[in-house]
């Protein structure tokens, strides 16, 4: 029998134990472990969750990568075409990991109403645009259906939608330039099938998907001409490597830029989350330790005779230094079980009932969004178990300068 854990097992289940001096700061520090994880567990949930929304946000605007002709400006607006025709349309197969190709044009116009107008970008999609993420911004109707004919139907984001006072199945007329500014505009009359909420107001308040055909008959574009392509990969971590093999890969008078790139500032400040966790992480295992540092440190002290009669029968030092770490081993778990019940409660809660709101504005999201992953939970855990365990190490030395004879006397 391992009478280390006999003991330490003993000392636990003594009733005598729980109403002890020590049990409030026993108690202290279990609460300490407790909203440690649960700080931890919403810091790394909502850092990643938020970094993977905004990243999805703009990756459904823009791709992955976005290949265009190396004469095109660095405008909303397509100017220099492409043709369909590539050895890397409509299959990217010289470069692994590639999951979808996809031609469209944006072209800027200005929609006019009774009482108002603004400026926005038309992006032209065909039948080989991915409307998957467009499902789940989705808030009214439908997405557009593009048929043998060029439609009128276009999908709308909300904002728009407000600000515009345009409603579901409406109509709106909208304004679009030509190269020479004395000839008449092109007008064209859109009819609003879908209205979409991404909470990325940046791109929300611009963005209006409809069919290509619009914008390859105002530029004067013939059926297999489109203003870039937009490529989707696997794996986002990898973007900076595809990006470059796709570059390579393509044909030399065109030029392809990552969403990284494009949108740098953007991605600069969401890898400051990354900075902020690891700060969070940090203090919150160091104030739990620190807390269990202090709680076997009474635990020992309060324990002296018993430390000092288990020496006199010749018990070692760290055999009684095991039955403390014991102890304690089972108070950080007993923090470690309530602060993953409560913590992962709260991020489900989060998850499903959306509790908590964020400004789209600053955040680019209209609630706190959370991930929620076995893999970091568990790492968690176990960093937050050792890095406890280890840091009593030192403490429980004590044990080893405690005289038998002077603890036994001790009172």
């Amino acid at each position: 029998m391992n009478y280390e854990f006999f003991i330490a097992k003993r000392i636990i289940g003594n009733k005598t134990y729980k109403s002890s001096v020590s049990a409030p700061i026993i108690k202290i520090g279990i609460t300490a472990i407790a909203i440690g994880i649960i700080v931890m567990l919403i810091a790394i949930a909502t850092g990643i969750g938020l970094q993977q929304k905004i990243r999805d946000k703009v990756v459904a605007f823009n791709g992955h990568v976005i290949i265009t002709n190396f004469d095109s400006n660095i405008s909303d607006e397509s100017e220099a075409p492409i043709r369909l025709k590539q050895d890397f349309y409509p299959k990217f197969k010289s470069v692994d990991g590639i999951k979808h190709i996809q031609g469209v044009a944006t072209k800027f116009g200005v929609v006019r109403t009774e009482t108002d107008f603004e400026g926005i970008v038309l992006k032209g999609v065909g039948s080989d645009y991915d409307w998957h993420y467009f499902e789940e911004f989705l808030v009214e109707g439908r997405l557009p259906q593009f048929g043998s004919e060029m439609s009128n139907e276009v999908i709308i984001s909300h904002y728009l939608a407000n600000r515009l006072q345009l409603k579901l199945n409406g109509t709106f007329q909208t304004v679009f330039g030509k190269e020479d500014i004395n000839e008449i505009p092109f007008i064209r009359t859109f009819t609003i099938v879908g209205i979409y909420n991404s909470g990325f107001q940046e791109l929300d308040e611009k963005f209006v998907i409809g069919d290509l055909r619009h914008i390859q008959r105002m530029n004067k574009w013939e059926a297999d001409q489109i203003g870039n392509f937009e490529v989707f990969i696997d794996d986002f971590s990898d973007i900076d490597t595809k990006a470059v093999e796709i570059y390579q890969a393509i044909p030399s008078k065109m030029n392809s830029e990552s969403v990284v790139q494009k949108y740098y500032s953007v991605f600069e400040w969401i890898k400051i989350f990354d900075n902020n966790t690891y700060g969070i992480i940090g203090i919150m295992i160091l104030v739990a330790g620190i807390n269990m540092v202090t709680a076997l440190l009474v635990l020992i002290l309060e324990r002296t005779q018993m430390i000092g009669i288990l020496k006199a029968l010749g018990s070692s030092n760290w055999s009684i230094r095991k039955v403390f770490l014991y102890n304690a081993t089972y108070l950080i778990g007993l923090g470690l079980l309530w602060g993953n019940i409560i913590g992962i409660g709260l991020l489900f809660a989060q998850k499903y009932f959306k509790l908590i709101p964020l400004d789209p504005s600053v955040y680019y999201v209209t609630e706190a969004p959370v991930y929620i992953s076995f893999d970091y939970i568990l790492l968690l855990n176990v960093g937050t178990f050792v890095v406890c365990l280890l840091m009593l190490l030192l403490p429980s030395v004590i044990i080893t300068k405690i005289s038998p004879v002077k603890a036994i006397r001790f009172d």
